[in-house]
Parts: structure tokens; C-alpha cells; sequence
């Protein structure tokens, strides 16, 4: 079958006019801005120390005893507390609607991506030892606090869990906002991790990034359940710290099974608890009680 250089022409013609469409389509039907919120930013500094990078932030109306320490989510950084597109711009507006002086804040990093766990048999493991050591350090940037108070969203959630959970005498009270918090393990038989991705909803793509990122930190089951919030929480009594934990129903991570379990144990073994189940998906939050939880009176 011949086919003339007119036809071919013509059919270029066409393909470029289809894509243009879409293209122009494209652009009209995006966004054409971001909603920004009203706030004054916090003054920041910022220090390094080996792996650890962090950046203090005092509210410009003063601050009170206490500290925050944030630990971010995947893909963020040491800077994202003064961002106006993030929801700590949201925490920062509700402070400044009161008279109430909020905590320092301490925004912890590691890199774009990490998993705070102890020393295992893992090369990129022994983070929460670094921190540990590295308070002391951090601390003498900003005087020694009345209370500790950790909050961290997805990625950032389960490390606050793991630290405060393992370290429960150093911390007043955790926030962990949409934590990657599950009942089966990354070593868990295939079908068993199948069944739990049609249980919770969690997307596939997620799911296995997950479960990669855990095996960069993690080699066996035992280590696991070392830096699992559900088995952490089983040793927990009323004088582990106070606990506000929040997720979305339709998390695509499949993170909501794991959270509301987690506070259901939290409250049969004493452990003053704050359950906040939002109708969203991945890091839905109510900024009221979680910016009301952070300020200790």
C-alpha cells in the first residue's frame, strides 16, 4: 500500500492539531495559582552537624519554655516550617490569632528521605542514635526545655513514633499526623502484604516505595518490631507521653488500619490519647486541635 506524500502530510497535520488541543487544554484547565495562607513567618537559623541538619524557628512574638521537634515528611526538608503552602503555615496563623506564646521549633533532617532507627545490622541504620546523642548539641543552641513535644506527618509521623515510643522519659507529648503505621511487616509472606493493600486501599506505587525504603533500614522481622509503633506501644504505661495521632480514611499509603489501631491500643494501656480519623486522604488534619495540642499551658 502506497501512501502519498499529501496523506502523510495531512496526517502530521492532524496529529499536531490533536496535540496542540490537549496541550492548550491543558493549560487552560490547570491551576493557575496555589492558595497561600496570611502569616508572619517564624525567625529561623540554621546549623549542620555530620548527617543531622536543622533550623531553629522562633515565632516573632516571642516563644515559651517548651520545644517542638518537627521531623518532616518524604521529599522535604529543614526549611519547610515558614513554607505558606504548607499546613505549619496554618499552625503558625492559628498561634498568632492568640495571645499565646507557641514552643521553639526544632525542624529536624536527615535528607530527603530516612527511617530513625537504632543500631542494627543495616549499614544506613543508628539515626535515632544520632539524634539522641545530638540533643545535648541542639539544645545548647536553644536552652534546655520545660517540656519536649515531637511532631511529624507520613514519613515524618512514624519516626516521632518510633523516637518517642523508644525513648518515652525524654518526651511530654507526640504528634504524629498520617504515620506509616501498619499491622504486617515488610517481611511478611506476599499474599499477606497483597491482602493488606485491598484491606486499606493503599496504592501499589506507594506501597512498594514503602516497602523499600523500610528494607533500606531494616534487614529482618526482629528489627521490625524494634521501630513497629504496634509493638512499641505494648510496653507503654500512663506515664508514656501523651499521644495525638490523625489520618485520613482514604490515605492512599493504607496508613488509617494502622493509626486507629495504634490509638486503640494506646487507650487500654493508659496512655492519655487523642484520635483525630479525618475524611480525606494522606495527611488530612484538623489544624485546630493539633495547633491547641502542641501549646502546653
Amino acid at each position: 500500500m502506497n501512501i502519498s506524500k499529501r496523506q502523510i502530510i495531512i496526517c502530521c497535520a492532524f496529529l499536531a492539531a490533536i496535540l496542540g488541543f490537549y496541550w492548550a487544554w491543558g493549560k487552560l484547565t490547570s491551576p493557575y495559582g496555589v492558595q497561600k495562607v496570611s502569616f508572619i513567618p517564624s525567625k529561623s537559623e540554621t546549623f549542620t552537624k555530620g548527617k543531622l541538619n536543622f533550623s531553629i524557628y522562633r515565632a516573632s512574638n516571642g516563644v515559651n519554655q517548651d520545644v517542638i521537634y518537627h521531623f518532616h515528611g518524604r521529599n522535604l526538608d529543614h526549611t519547610i516550617w515558614n513554607d505558606d503552602t504548607y499546613f505549619t503555615a496554618l499552625i503558625q496563623s492559628h498561634w498568632q490569632k492568640t495571645e499565646l506564646k507557641p514552643p521553639t521549633v526544632v525542624l529536624i533532617s536527615y535528607g530527603p528521605e530516612w527511617l530513625l532507627t537504632a543500631k542494627n545490622s543495616k549499614e544506613e541504620s543508628g539515626l535515632m542514635d544520632d539524634f539522641i546523642s545530638n540533643l545535648p548539641f541542639i539544645e545548647s543552641k536553644i536552652g534546655k526545655p520545660r517540656n519536649r513535644i515531637l511532631i511529624g506527618e507520613s514519613m515524618g509521623g512514624l519516626n516521632v513514633l518510633i523516637l518517642g515510643l523508644s525513648h518515652p522519659e525524654l518526651f511530654s507529648r507526640v504528634a504524629s499526623l498520617c504515620p506509616g503505621v501498619y499491622l504486617d511487616s515488610p517481611f511478611s509472606d506476599l499474599d499477606k502484604i497483597m491482602a493488606a493493600m485491598k484491606r486499606t486501599g493503599a496504592d501499589p506505587k506507594v506501597a512498594l516505595g514503602i516497602y523499600l525504603m523500610a528494607k533500606k533500614y531494616i534487614s529482618n522481622e526482629q528489627e521490625w518490631k524494634n521501630i513497629s509503633p504496634i509493638e512499641l506501644i505494648k510496653k507503654a504505661n500512663s506515664q508514656y507521653p501523651e499521644l495525638y495521632l490523625s489520618c485520613g480514611l482514604y490515605d492512599k499509603f493504607g496508613n488509617y488500619e494502622g493509626s486507629e489501631a495504634l490509638a486503640n491500643l494506646a487507650v487500654s494501656k493508659g496512655v492519655k490519647t487523642q484520635w483525630h480519623p479525618m475524611y480525606g486522604g494522606h495527611c488530612a488534619m484538623d489544624i485546630y486541635s493539633l495547633s491547641n495540642f502542641l501549646i502546653i499551658n
